[in-house]
């Protein structure tokens, strides 16, 4: 069994990573800045967490673990290559565990949901928490691996996968792709190359500028379609065809029609993966979304607040039109935490296209992680550009300001990677004293 440290272990990336290893048996320790409930779960399966970076908090004989975000002058990182440690980028680490566990990549959480309810015992590491199963990562011994690869910074040109899903591709990530799409395209095909099978969403215009051999799936003209789909407040249904016979019916909790394409992405993985899918398609329903995907975390005087991850404009606008179908557009309160300067300038014109399906919209502080400020670009601009209002502060402050103008019936949903998935829990505290 291998020692392992992280440094800035509290990410939900780099946690779940932590928590694969720590149920594989390993020796696991590491660092962040500030505690979090990631750490204190990794804390209670046997890991030693360091609130703070410092020198001496990494141990002799690891192997450590770094994330893009860690920058050259970390004391941990200094120490590890004066230690001479062998030192893995976070991707070179999952990739590793991928081919211990020779079993497929596929999509992420509800694909993970249904192998592991179906009792197919997966081994996953999703990008966010699937709420049913608690967590997200296992390690189980079964011989599927599902992981939710890294498009930002590059890496996923690392990986070899059986079964390569992609589902949407978008100008994203501007601070890493400087000449953005045709620099995500060239980073895309490089990893089609590496994979067996490539599923892609054939709907999807920047997918279409790929190149390959393709499994598709889409509304229409697709190798796996869906057809006569039906939304309800409590369900969304739909038949689903391969090569234009029916393959089998699906329902599911989740709205909107992105979902639809989700579970046709998963759907089209199993089969690909050689999984009978009138065994396991029962267990599609029973998934409620994965944590911090229209998560609701709150409900006060007829008030539910929901968080959202939805960081990108296609995202924001999928959740508030999912959203809208089921609770009616004259509901939706929309809070928006801007994630990076750089994605704000380079998509301001596309965000003020987002919020079309709320009936009130709040812009928050921008919240950098860790980058600089760009003049001009601010929350308080680009609320005042799509006549929205603007709550100055940290999520404490948001609370504070919003919570006496919120009505019964008000649907709340924080958007946004940084701070904002603490709204619902000021808003809550606020109600208690």
């Amino acid at each position: 069994m291998g020692i392992y440290h992280f440094i800035a272990i509290g990410g939900i990336g780099m946690s779940g990573l932590a928590k694969y290893l720590l149920e594989d048996g390993h020796t696991v320790s590491g660092s962040d800045i500030a505690d979090s409930k990631y750490i204190k779960a990794l804390r209670e399966l046997g890991a030693k967490v360091y609130i703070g970076h410092d020198s001496n908090n990494v141990p002799d004989g690891a192997t450590v673990i770094v994330s893009t975000a860690i920058r050259e002058n970390n004391p941990e990182l200094v120490r590890a290559r004066e230690m001479g440690l062998k030192i893995y980028h976070r991707s070179d680490m999952l990739k590793e565990i991928a081919e211990l566990a020779h079993g497929k990549t596929t999509t992420s959480g509800l694909c993970s949901y249904v192998l592991d309810k179906a009792k197919l015992k997966p081994s996953f590491v999703d990008g966010g928490i699937v709420p049913e199963l608690h967590t997200n990562a296992q390690h189980k011994e079964g011989k599927y691996f599902i992981a939710e690869l890294d498009e930002s910074d590059g890496t996923i040109v690392k990986y070899n996968p059986d079964i390569l899903v992609i589902n949407n591709l978008e100008e994203d990530h501007l601070d890493f792709y400087k000449n953005g799409l045709p620099d995500l395209i060239n980073t895309f095909n490089t990893a089609i190359s590496h994979s067996k099978k490539v599923l892609v969403n054939i709907d999807n215009d920047g997918v279409k500028k790929l190149s390959g051999n393709f499994i598709t799936y889409g509304l229409d003209n697709a190798d796996y379609t869906a057809k006569n789909v039906e939304y309800t407040k409590d369900a969304t249904t739909f038949d689903i065809y391969r090569k234009g016979e029916l393959l089998t019916s699906i329902r599911i909790q989740l709205s909107g029609v992105h979902n639809v394409y989700n579970t046709l992405a998963v759907t089209a993985s199993l089969c690909e993966a050689g999984i009978n899918i009138d065994e396991v398609k029962d267990y599609f329903y029973g998934f409620t979304g994965m944590g911090r995907r229209f998560q609701k975390v709150c409900e006060l005087n007829g008030i539910e607040v929901y968080d959202d991850y939805a960081h990108h404009p296609t995202e924001i606008k999928g959740t508030l039109d999912a959203a809208s179908l089921k609770f009616g557009k004259e509901n939706i309160v929309a809070v928006f935490q801007p994630h990076r300067y750089t994605r704000l300038k380079a998509l301001w014109n596309e965000f003020k296209n987002s919020f079309n399906n709320a009936s009130r919209v709040i812009v928050t502080d921008v919240y950098a992680a860790s980058e600089d400020m760009i003049e001009g670009i601010t929350g308080e601009n680009f609320a005042a550009e799509i006549n929205a209002e603007y709550i100055k502060g940290d999520m404490k402050k948001v609370a504070q300001k919003l919570l006496p103008t919120l009505k019964s019936g008000n649907i709340v949903i924080g958007l946004g990677a940084g701070t904002i998935t603490a709204l619902g829990k000021e808003i809550e505290n606020l109600e208690l004293v």
